[in-house]
């Protein structure tokens, strides 16, 4: 079984070298086991030529003999034995710190981005799943390229004294020849460090277009404007497509470049030992020596100069995480907690087109507000919904007596459950959506409350029907049912909704209104709702006019003495 990772969040960086730093020192351990592992393994592949000069070597002496003959082939089974264990275990503790570090930060951006009012991040969703995904994975790379790097200068500098102590000409060429190529492949390296970080802009843009398309498609199709948003999201789609060909034609000049400069040091060293065999500077073993470490020197040198790339790519990746995790708080929410079993209250609130909003909901009533402006019903539910800090507005919204600001934002989401009239609908079962957490005892009373008991019916499965992302495979009124369901079997001791039947018809929604009364019997319960069952079934009504409460009575009561009241919500 896996052990949760309790490791805890550093600091909030502020750069993205603030990531890599937190990345590389939080995974010191694994990249020293790391490092060693893969020098052995770059040591043994550089010994290998090494020992067949010496071999050869031997053989042409004229006091050779089967028993160093023998110690020679199992110096080579050693050195394979070697190579081939390190590579193994080397790349396993590598690869699992990379991918434990990326879930890391996975988790930390995603955790921002779930929590709008504690951030303040001028991102889209989709652009933060980016970021969440293939920026966190691609950050977590360097925990990889560190200990490569370092391997494969192990590689080029013992391939260097070995060829020195042939020849000193031949350790200088390769010491001279690897800084010359280093030196050419870091000038690029910018440039694709550069143009990587506009394609990731530019493909989350894309993405956040999809995302933004996808939960807007009924509302375009009903007005005619797919095809304007179609060619809204084409645009920005091949924006993204050009600037990845262009990181794709960099990097194909950097990785033939790269491969060129190697192979022309590989030859240089080649020939140069060729010549030096012809002068008699150097043994015939010398020679297979500097003609193997030639070719094997080709593989680090690529290693090595292609670690540039992977960190210009890891920086930038490691900036675009900082925009997520280096916003400033939007709020200092508070640290206390609202008691058990409290009530709400709205004190002369003043908020977009909230004027002087003042009203109380105690504990155990059910309260309905009638609002006439809808952007007045909005702000009210974003300010309830802690999705606008407490600073933000004039005024004070009490839970249990305690003002929102003294609170935590967890506690008050605990206590507080607003559920929108748009609740988004998950990929998985209808009782992974109605409890999502798999702790609620009160879901088969939240199914027959909301009427979902049909959808549940319809399907062999019940239950464990599944449901395609965002409910694409259920109608409007059942998706409703769905969220609806879903804050019922929450259990908050308030609860907040805002109109939950707008989709269903007007049978269905009079024994919604009666089922919810009865469930929510004994809990404060607040219902921003326009529908009369609703009304009819509430212990109050308020309505909320130009801001503010202007009348509050029963249902019954307004109908027959408020004309206004009559007009906006009689069927």
């Amino acid at each position: 079984m896996t052990t949760p990772d309790t490791t805890p969040d550093p600091p909030r960086p502020r750069k993205g070298s603030d990531i890599l730093k937190t990345a590389l020192r939080r995974n010191i351990g694994a990249m020293a086991l790391g490092t060693l592992l893969m020098g052995l393994y770059q040591a043994g592949e550089t010994a290998f030529p090494i020992a067949l000069g010496m071999i050869v070597e031997h053989t042409m002496r004229d006091d050779r003999t089967l028993g160093a003959l023998g110690l020679s082939i199992a110096a080579l089974a050693v050195i394979i034995t070697t190579v081939s264990l390190s590579w193994r275990f080397g790349m396993r503790v590598l690869q699992k710190a990379n991918t434990t570090e990326a879930h890391r930060w996975r988790v930390r951006v995603a955790g921002c981005g779930l929590q709008p009012v504690a951030r303040d991040v001028d991102l889209k969703s989709g652009e933060v799943l980016t970021i969440a995904t293939e920026d966190a994975d691609q950050t977590a790379d360097i925990i990889e390229v560190v200990p490569l790097l370092v391997s494969s200068l192990v590689a080029v500098v013992v391939a260097a004294v070995a060829l020195g102590l042939a020849d000193l000409r031949l350790g200088l060429l390769v010491m001279v020849g690897t800084v010359a190529i280093l030196s050419i492949l870091s000038v690029m390296s910018k440039r694709i460090g550069s143009s990587t970080r506009e394609q990731q802009a530019r493909v989350a843009r894309a993405g956040a277009k999809v995302a933004d398309l996808i939960s807007g498609l009924r509302p375009l199709h009903g007005f005619g404007g797919n095809h304007a948003a179609f060619r809204s999201y084409r645009e920005v789609s091949a924006e993204a497509m050009h600037q990845s060909v262009t990181v794709a034609r960099v990097n194909g000049v950097y990785a033939g470049t790269a491969q060129a400069l190697n192979a022309v040091l590989a030859a240089a060293v080649t020939l140069t030992a060729g010549w030096l065999a012809f002068e008699g500077r150097i043994t015939i073993g010398e020679l297979v020596m500097a003609v193997g470490l030639a070719q094997f020197i080709m593989e680090p040198l690529k290693m090595f100069s292609e670690m540039p790339k992977y960190v210009m790519i890891a920086r930038a990746s490691a900036e675009r995480m900082a925009l997520v995790l280096a916003a400033p708080p939007v709020t200092d929410p508070g640290t206390g907690r609202p008691a058990a079993g409290g009530g709400l209250e709205v004190d002369c609130v003043r908020y977009g087109s909230l004027r002087e909003l003042k009203f109380t909901v105690a504990p155990g009533e059910f309260v309905a507000i009638a609002g006439y402006q809808p952007r007045a019903v909005a702000d009210l539910a974003s300010i309830l919904a802690v999705n606008v800090p407490p600073e933000a507005y004039e005024g004070v919204v009490r839970v249990s007596g305690q003002e929102i600001a003294d609170l935590s934002v967890e506690s008050v989401r605990e206590h507080l459950l607003v559920n929108p009239y748009d609740g988004e609908i998950f990929a998985g079962t209808l009782r992974s959506n109605i409890d999502p957490s798999g702790t609620s005892g009160s879901v088969p009373e939240a199914v027959e409350a909301s009427m979902l008991t049909d959808v549940v019916a319809l399907h062999r499965e019940g239950l464990d029907y599944a449901v395609r992302d965002r409910g694409a495979n259920l109608s409007g009124g059942q998706r409703q049912r769905l969220s609806l369901a879903r804050a019922l079997a929450a259990d908050t001791d308030v609860l907040v909704l805002h109109n939950p039947t707008t989709a269903v018809d007007a049978v269905t929604e009079q024994l919604i209104a009666r089922n919810v009364a009865k469930f929510r019997r004994g809990r404060t319960t607040l219902v921003i709702t326009s529908s009369p069952a609703l009304l009819d079934t509430a212990d109050r009504v308020l309505i909320l006019s130009d801001g503010t409460i202007t009348a509050e009575n029963t249902h019954r009561n307004l109908l027959a003495h408020d004309e206004d009241y009559c007009a906006a919500v009689a069927r």
